[in-house]
C-alpha cells in the first residue's frame, strides 16, 4: 500500500496537531512552575519543610526547596544572591545589609525556645541558675558534682563526672540566641566568650556537631552531655531540657508555653530586628528567627513567587507553628510585613 506524499503530510501534521492539544496542559504547567531555593538557619528547619509541604496544596506549582546549613551560611548566601531567600536566627547587621546588591526585607516567621539539654542517667529536672549555666560554658565549672550545681540541686544525687559541653561546628544563630542570653546575665562570660553566631569558646573539653541534629546527637550519645538546640529538637530526640533561671529568679522549664511568655512583650521595631537576651517572665532564652527576601529579582516571575510564598507563610502558615513548637508572630506585625513585601518586592 502507498501513500502519497499529500497523505502523509496530512496525517504528520493532523498527529502533530493532537499531540500538542494532548500536551499542551503539560507545556502550560512546566512553564508555570515556581520553584524558589532558600538556605540557612537550622532552628527553624522544621517549620520550614513542613511550610514547603502545606504550601504545595494550595499552591501546587510553587515548589520551595529549603536546605538547613546554618544562619552563618544563610547570610553569606543572601549576600552572593545564590538563593531566593535566606534564613537566620541572627538578624542581619547593618554591615550585612549593605552587602546586599539587591536590597533585603527581614521577614520574622516564627520565635522558640533554645533548650539546654544534657545527658546524665538518674539525673531529672536538672536545674542550672544564672551563676552556674554561664560557667558551665566558659569553662569555670568542670565537673557535675560542683558545689554550686549542687546547691542549685538541693537533694538531688550529682555525679562524679566531667562535663562534656557540646557547641556548635557551623556559625549558628542558634548559637546566637545562646550566647547572647549568657552575655547578658554574666560579665565573666561576657568577656571570655562573648555572643555571636560563632563566639570564640575558650572551652579545653568539647564537642562540636553540625547543625542543630548534630548537637542534639552528640549529646545523646555522650554521657555528662551538656548542649544546646531549639526546643522542637530536644522534643524529637527525646533528650532532657534542664530549668534555667530567668530574671524573677524562677527555674522554668523550655516549653511552647514559656516562650510564648518571654515574648509576649517584645516590640517589633520598623525593620522587625530584635534581640531577645534575657525576660521577667516565662522561659529566657529565646529568639526569633527571620526569612530574608530580596527587594529586586531577575525577573517579575520569580518576585511574584516569592510574594506568594510570604503571604502564605504569614497568614495560613502560622498555624503550624504551635504544633512544632515555634510561636506565632503576633497578627499586627504580619500586617506591616505583608504591607512591606507586597509593596516592596519587585
Amino acid at each position: 500500500m502507498k501513500f502519497s506524499t499529500t497523505v502523509l503530510n496530512r496525517v504528520v501534521t493532523s498527529s502533530v496537531v493532537a499531540a500538542a492539544v494532548v500536551l499542551g496542559p503539560i507545556f502550560t504547567a512546566v512553564a508555570q512552575a515556581e520553584s524558589l531555593k532558600g538556605a540557612g538557619a537550622s532552628f527553624p528547619n522544621p517549620l520550614y519543610q513542613r511550610y514547603a509541604r502545606e504550601v504545595r496544596k494550595k499552591h501546587p506549582s510553587l515548589k520551595v526547596n529549603y536546605q538547613a546549613c546554618g544562619s552563618s551560611c544563610g547570610i553569606r548566601q543572601t549576600i552572593k544572591g545564590t538563593v531566593d531567600f535566606g534564613g537566620s536566627d541572627a538578624a542581619m547587621k547593618n554591615s550585612e545589609i549593605r552587602k546586599v546588591r539587591r536590597g533585603v526585607i527581614l521577614v520574622p516567621t516564627a520565635g522558640g525556645a533554645v533548650s539546654v539539654v544534657y545527658n546524665l542517667p538518674g539525673v531529672k529536672n536538672l536545674k542550672l541558675s544564672r551563676t552556674t549555666l554561664p560557667l558551665i560554658f566558659a569553662g569555670r565549672i568542670k565537673r557535675w558534682n560542683d558545689a554550686r550545681i549542687k546547691k542549685d540541686n538541693p537533694g538531688v544525687r550529682l555525679p562524679n563526672r566531667r562535663i562534656t559541653p557540646v557547641v556548635r561546628a557551623d556559625g549558628s544563630g542558634t548559637t546566637f540566641i545562646f550566647t547572647n542570653h549568657l552575655a547578658t546575665i554574666s560579665g565573666y562570660f561576657r568577656g571570655r566568650v562573648g555572643r555571636g553566631k560563632k563566639p570564640r569558646w575558650t572551652l579545653r573539653r568539647v564537642l562540636k556537631g553540625k547543625g542543630n541534629a548534630g548537637v542534639a546527637n552528640l549529646v545523646r550519645r555522650t554521657r555528662g552531655g551538656i548542649g544546646y538546640v531549639n526546643y522542637s529538637f530536644a522534643v524529637k530526640n527525646r533528650l532532657k531540657s534542664a530549668r534555667v533561671q530567668n530574671k524573677s529568679k524562677q527555674f522554668v522549664a523550655p516549653s511552647l508555653k514559656a516562650a510564648n511568655q518571654a515574648l509576649g512583650s517584645v516590640k517589633f521595631p520598623k525593620n522587625y530586628r530584635i534581640f531577645v537576651g534575657d525576660s521577667n517572665k516565662g522561659y529566657p532564652i529565646v529568639g526569633l528567627t527571620w526569612m530574608m527576601v530580596y527587594k529586586k529579582y531577575p525577573s517579575k516571575a520569580k518576585a511574584a513567587a516569592v510574594k506568594k510564598w510570604v503571604n502564605w507563610v504569614m497568614t495560613e502558615g502560622q498555624k503550624y507553628n504551635a504544633g512544632l513548637q515555634y510561636t506565632r508572630i503576633p497578627k499586627s506585625v504580619v500586617k506591616r510585613v505583608l504591607k512591606d513585601v507586597n509593596t516592596k518586592v519587585k
